[in-house]
């Protein structure tokens, strides 16, 4: 027989529940206020006693009008963290699973494509979809199960709230980790999004690509195509994590396209380089500001080469094998890109430093005046030549592949040693990073 002191409880749990499904919107939004106010960060026992031990019930009634009234929006986000509230509660597996049975992971991605939701609603349904998988393996293998890779990653690309995408990053992490069933479709899908439009979105997946790389330890035959089209980005916060995931992929199977295509971008073809998007056709002044992606990645593709070179000479020569020098000498002569010049002269600058037989080819082919030029000045040599010498360089025919079989690379005929750790390793390989930032183009 209930005593009296719980026959009170019970019958306020029935009051109130009662008030619920008697309520409008305008009732409903000050009960769920009310709620979100006095339970926030309640465990699960403490949210039984808040209801009577009768808490599964309002759990119910939030996710049936979750389920019926999502696609207006109404309160909806102050009903998902109502929601949230117990299924982050310590100790609510239970609730987590009566949220499941009822189709509540199918209900959150699809708030995710519905155009009509506010940004902010969107965002609360991420961080219910990060509590169910932060929950164990069976609960991301749910989501994934969904169509959840998917519907999130496109959720990331066009989101217009960083802060948004920053959580979709969290959750696409998570999905990642302790995921083997389904971690490969998690790959997939950031690789899918290096493409988007979105330079945070891009920035995200980069970063998440390099987390991913790291479990999966195989590569997808499409990253290289991927990332390399990444670098045509203006945004320098997109290359740098572009060049990092790059650094990593050189010690998987994927190595030798990924030089032969840094390489290759260092020389844009003349159709590529004429691939100016009609807005500038159109507006002169934009011709001014603006340079063809191609001689965007030009000039990230001699930066690049000039990292990972420094890293690793065994990396450095496998490039001299596939004429890097003469394409960092071409793109020295890109009059039309005088970033591209730069990061170029720059990068070949280490390599003349480091291999006498590069020295020795480059002096040849410069000549006597413009070799001492590019001794002087380096990374500014482009405002040092006139069109001529600009012209020598970019037509220029150096082959030291050629000469490397016949000639000792050994480290006693290297000029400059590389150490783990050296502190002149670092310091070349933060100038690399930062130094867009002086003079962006």
């Amino acid at each position: 027989m209930t005593s009296v002191k719980e026959q009170a409880a019970i019958s306020r749990l029935l009051s109130f529940l009662q008030e619920w499904d008697n309520a409008g919107k305008v009732t409903r939004s000050h009960i769920l206020d009310n709620f979100i106010e006095t339970n926030q960060g309640k465990t699960g026992p403490e949210l039984e006693q808040e209801f009577s031990q009768g808490a599964s019930l309002f759990l119910t009634r939030l996710t049936t009008c979750l389920r019926i009234t999502y696609m207006t929006g109404s309160s909806l986000e102050k009903l998902l963290r109502s929601i949230g509230i117990f299924l982050s509660a310590v100790s609510s597996n239970r609730y987590l699973i009566e949220f499941l049975e009822v189709g509540g992971v199918l209900t959150l991605l699809e708030i995710l494509g519905l155009e009509e939701i506010k940004e902010e609603d969107k965002k609360e349904s991420i961080k219910l979809l990060q509590v169910v998988a932060n929950s164990g393996r069976k609960y991301k293998e749910l989501i994934c199960e969904s169509y959840g890779v998917r519907s999130i990653a496109e959720f990331l690309a066009k989101s217009k709230s960083e802060e948004t995408q920053e959580e979709v990053q969290i959750l696409l992490d998570s999905l990642v980790h302790g995921n083997p069933k389904y971690q490969n479709q998690v790959y997939k899908g950031l690789i899918a999004l290096l493409p988007c439009a979105s330079p945070k979105a891009q920035q995200l997946a980069l970063q998440t690509l390099r987390t991913a790389q790291l479990i999966i330890r195989t590569t997808h035959p499409r990253i290289v195509d991927c990332v390399l089209e990444v670098l045509a980005t203006m945004h320098l916060e997109v290359q740098y994590e572009a060049i990092e995931l790059i650094k990593d992929l050189v010690d998987y199977d994927v190595r030798l396209p990924l030089l032969k295509g840094l390489v290759a971008l260092l020389i844009p073809s003349i159709k590529t380089s004429q691939a100016y998007p009609k807005i500038l056709a159109e507006c002169p002044f934009l011709q001014l500001t603006a340079h063809p992606p191609s001689f965007l990645q030009q000039a990230a593709a001699a930066k690049a080469i000039g990292v990972l070179a420094r890293h690793s000479l065994h990396v450095a020569e496998e490039m001299l094998r596939l004429h890097v020098v003469r394409s960092l000498m071409a793109a020295m002569g890109n009059s039309d890109h005088s970033n591209s010049q730069r990061l170029a002269a720059l990068t070949l600058q280490f390599f003349v430093q480091t291999f006498p037989v590069v020295e020795e080819h480059v002096r040849r082919s410069m000549g006597e005046e413009l070799y001492q030029l590019f001794l002087r000045y380096g990374g500014d040599l482009y405002m040092k030549i006139d069109s001529v010498q600009a012209d020598i360089l970019a037509v220029n025919e150096v082959n030291v592949a050629q000469a490397l079989d016949l000639y000792d690379l050994s480290n006693s005929n290297l000029n400059v040693p590389l150490a783990s750790g050296d502190p002149n390793d670092m310091a070349y390989i933060t100038h690399f990073q930062k130094e867009d930032a002086e003079s962006k183009e």
